[in-house]
């Protein structure tokens, strides 16, 4: 429907022209109840305004400007479907609700007992199991304590308050807003990496570890901050161990700073790490649990979770089902794959909403898991039920009500790394004690509940840690390092858990080798560039240096892929037509390339405003691309603050895609591998045997590749590879990463080859260019100085490249052919000698 009225302005007697488009009805998907939608409208006057909600595009303005808009007299008692008045608020009756359900959490009986320990000492650490309230409401009582301004301007206090994940964060400050019945940016907001919601009237700030680590480089003190509260501290990630080191320094030089330890778990180590700071804890009804074992192992875990969320949706009382697994593949899988057996039968079993939650879930696909259960298809029929298939996201970034049944594999995707060869990967791995108790202690939240376990009760006991390793031990440590580095902080022997030394000192030599740290340790000039960037040192180096190559706007876009996490959604039933629409951006010179290629005609669908049905038609997650869209825009800013040149190579010069990939090369150096005689890879520094993913984009195998990271399942996987060359690695890499030091095998033998040639092709250049006469020209011709022609000589050498043709000969390139002429010519090589290897193989397999 279409809608034209003209209005009036109360102010200047001006007409208003508002026009409300698209006017469109749905029903939802539990079929419980038909919302209103508006595409957008606007109004001809000042400035351009848009709905609460409306999706529509490039219609914006601030908060401060929707508050104070007046095109006509509106109740503002009028509220939206979902409980929202026109200026943001909730109606009264919802946040009455709201309050009423605030006033039942177990944090709310112990508030003046755990104002009266804050105001007594300087650091708490508070315990209670999740659910308790207290990541939304201690922040409250802090702010009211200590009767933080909410003026104009921004107050010189603030209370911060860290979550171990950008989920929670914003979660968290969603919930508390409304509670306080303001909106989100305002007095209440967060900070996540790549995204601020924030303004000068905010008193109250969820934010990541991540991102309060990096405020303290800029603010070393962290003077805006009153109050600083870690919450999930037995999370123990990376961030949260550093920090509890700096703010214990910080502590002692600000002792007007409070700091508030929030934990699920009882932990006696931390509370000597603090000087015997005070412990409180909060005291939860917690019903009964019963909890059942497996009588032996179950090898497919993703099958027996499937397996029991049927069974107890046919078997078991009303309530609803939580089931963790490891990653997203598998969640997607087993959410398929359980609607097609409860499918199977009927109406004999009540009908089922089937939600999934990650940590790369957008918001508002997360709150889909705070829905009710559907109701019964028929009067006194079955009734609904409510599952919910998680990572380890709904353990403690978010309570979700009205869990009866837990379903726990026992395993949990975590990072790892080995310092002794130096590599990163991940890997599945049995969960420790503390955490399955956490995990069942989820079924007993709201009323008596099961956990259903899918290991022996042996295994519990005998075969699990205690508690989880906390990150730091466990973890490539050179981001952290960075950090430290700018914080000036001198050492880390003052911090609750020490990493292993060989784990430091491997770090301290990949920063070097990066260009990072100088001879003495000290930050160089990249090094300082490198942490002002909120990614890995090698994506920073990657960034820092492309305006070297010419491609800073390309690389820009690959770094803010590469944050985009499972791009292509693709049920099983389109398999097929998958595989067709994916031939359109594949590049098979690698999966750095493709991904630029999916951004690159994102944003031309973007100018043709037909980004939403782009995304749609071919399979590719909207929402993930819009985060790295924004991702994109920051780093921008990024650069543009540290001075960086922004640059691009022509799309169709044959220098685009060696531009790109000796770029990427030269942040990931160290994260390279070779293609062995055996047909396996091997890694050039750590010698470790890998696969390419099955999700790769290359063509063939290509005899070098570069990757991200190494993903460990049944075998060592490398994710997001690309085609290098050789030579390319003995150019780029550093002096100092010395192949000496390489582990013996078939790559290190090639590049000590490579780089005796190109030592004789550099020394053959030196002497052709001292033996070279210059002579006078005849009168009337062109005469340069000795400089003007060695120039011109620098000039053409450096636009004539060498490349090793297939008997190992140096040849210019304009000897071989072009790029592509070229590239053909080495996927033919190396398809001769994969043939040949095999022919070998099999011969030497018959003889034996």
């Amino acid at each position: 429907m279409y809608f034209t009225f003209t209005f009036y302005s109360p102010e200047n007697n001006k007409p208003v022209l508002l026009v409300f488009l698209c006017f469109s009805l749905a029903r939802s998907r539990s079929l419980k109840r038909v919302t209103l939608a508006v595409s957008g409208f606007w109004f001809w006057g000042d400035a351009p305004i848009r709905v609460p909600g409306a999706r529509d595009r490039g219609i914006s303005m601030s908060t401060e400007r929707k508050r104070n808009a007046r095109l006509f007299d509106v109740d503002r008692s009028s509220v939206s479907s979902e409980g929202y008045s026109l200026d943001g608020k909730l109606d009264s009756q919802r946040h009455s609700d709201i309050l009423q359900k605030r006033e039942t959490l177990p944090v709310r009986k112990q508030k003046n007992e755990f104002l009266d320990v804050l105001k007594k000492n300087q650091v708490i650490i508070l315990v209670g199991q999740t659910g308790s309230g207290k990541t939304t409401q201690i922040p409250q009582f802090v702010l009211e304590a200590f009767e933080v301004e909410t003026s104009v301007k921004r107050p010189k206090m603030m209370v911060a308050c860290t979550q171990p994940c950008p989920v929670a964060a914003v979660s968290a400050s969603q919930r508390v807003a409304e509670e306080m019945n303001v909106i989100v940016g305002e007095e209440v907001g967060y900070s996540i990496c790549f995204e601020d919601n924030i303004s000068d009237k905010t008193v109250l700030k969820y934010l990541t570890d991540g991102m309060l680590l990096r405020e303290a480089m800029a603010k070393p003190l962290l003077e805006m901050y009153r109050v600083i509260i870690i919450d999930e501290a037995h999370e123990r990630t990376l961030a949260t161990s550093v920090l509890f080191g700096y703010l214990k320094l910080v502590l002692g030089m600000r002792p007007d700073l409070k700091l508030v330890v929030m934990s699920a778990t009882v932990e006696a180590k931390l509370q000597d790490y603090f000087d015997g700071a005070p412990l409180m804890k909060i005291y939860c009804v917690q019903h009964p649990v019963d909890i059942f074992y497996t009588m032996k192992p179950e090898s497919d875990f993703l099958g027996a979770t499937i397996r029991s969320v049927v069974e107890i949706h046919q078997r078991e009382e009303p309530g609803d089902i939580l089931a963790f697994l490891t990653r997203q593949e598998e969640i997607e899988e087993a959410c398929h794959r359980i609607s097609e057996e409860i499918g199977k039968l009927g109406n004999k079993v009540g009908p089922v909403e089937i939600v999934y939650l990650h940590s790369t879930l957008p918001p508002d696909m997360q709150q889909k898991i705070f829905e009710p259960a559907p109701p019964p298809l028929v009067e006194d029929g079955p009734p609904g039920r409510k599952i919910v298939v998680s990572t380890i996201t709904a353990e403690t970034s978010l309570s979700i009500d009205r869990i009866a049944y837990v379903i726990d594999p026992g395993v949990v995707e975590q990072k790892f790394y080995d310092s002794r060869v130096g590599v990163e990967f991940l890997m599945v791995s049995p969960v420790s004690r503390d955490r399955a108790d956490m995990r069942a202690s989820l079924a007993g939240r709201t009323v008596p509940g099961k956990c259903f376990r899918l290991y022996t009760e042996r295994s519990y006991n005998q075969d699990r840690h205690g508690q989880t390793d906390p990150e730091i031990l466990r973890s490539n440590l050179g981001s952290i390092v960075l950090i430290l580095k700018k914080l000036e902080v001198p050492d880390l022997r003052h911090f609750m858990n020490l990493p292993a030394e060989e784990a430091l000192t491997r770090a301290l030599k990949e920063l070097s080798d990066l260009g990072a740290l100088d001879d003495k340790g000290n930050l160089t000039e990249l090094g300082n560039m490198m942490s002002k960037f909120p990614l890995d040192p090698q994506m920073a180096k990657m960034l820092v240096v492309s305006p070297g190559f010419n491609c800073s706007n390309e690389i820009l876009s690959i770094c803010a892929m590469l944050s985009a996490k499972f791009l292509f959604l693709v049920p099983n039933c389109f398999r097929e037509g998958f595989d067709k629409v994916k031939a359109r951006f594949v590049d098979t010179d690698g999966d750095y390339l493709t991904l630029l290629n999916v951004y690159n005609e994102f944003k031309r669908n973007i100018i043709a405003e037909e980004d939403l049905s782009w995304c749609d038609t071919n399979f590719i997650n909207y929402s993930v691309l819009k985060s790295a869209q924004n991702v994109r825009q920051h780093l921008v800013q990024c650069m543009s603050r540290c001075g960086i040149e922004m640059c691009r190579t022509y799309l169709y010069g044959p220098e685009y895609y060696d531009n790109i990939s000796k770029a990427i090369l030269a942040g990931y150096f160290m994260q390279v591998a070779h293609l062995e005689c055996t047909g396996d890879y091997l890694t050039v520094k750590g010698n470790q045997y890998v696969h390419l993913h099955p999700s790769n984009f290359l063509g063939g195998k290509p005899e070098w590749v570069v990757y991200n990271e190494i993903v460990s399942t049944s075998m060592n996987f490398i994710r997001t590879a690309m085609d290098v060359r050789g030579e390319w690695l003995v150019d780029i890499a550093p002096p100092r990463y010395y192949l000496k030091n390489f582990p013996n095998s078939e790559a290190k033998q090639i590049l000590e080859l490579l780089e005796k040639w190109k030592e004789e092709q550099r020394k053959w250049e030196r002497e052709e260019s001292k033996n070279k006469r210059y002579v006078p020209r005849k009168r009337g011709e062109e005469v340069g100085s000795r400089e003007v022609h060695r120039k011109q000589e620098r000039e053409e050498s450096r636009n004539k490249r060498y490349v090793l043709s297939s008997n190992c000969a140096w040849k210019r390139e304009e000897e071989v052919g072009s790029r592509e002429v070229h590239r053909k010519r080495e996927r033919e090589d190396r398809e001769r000698q994969w043939e040949e290897r095999e022919r070998k193989r099999k011969c030497a397999t018959r003889k034996q």
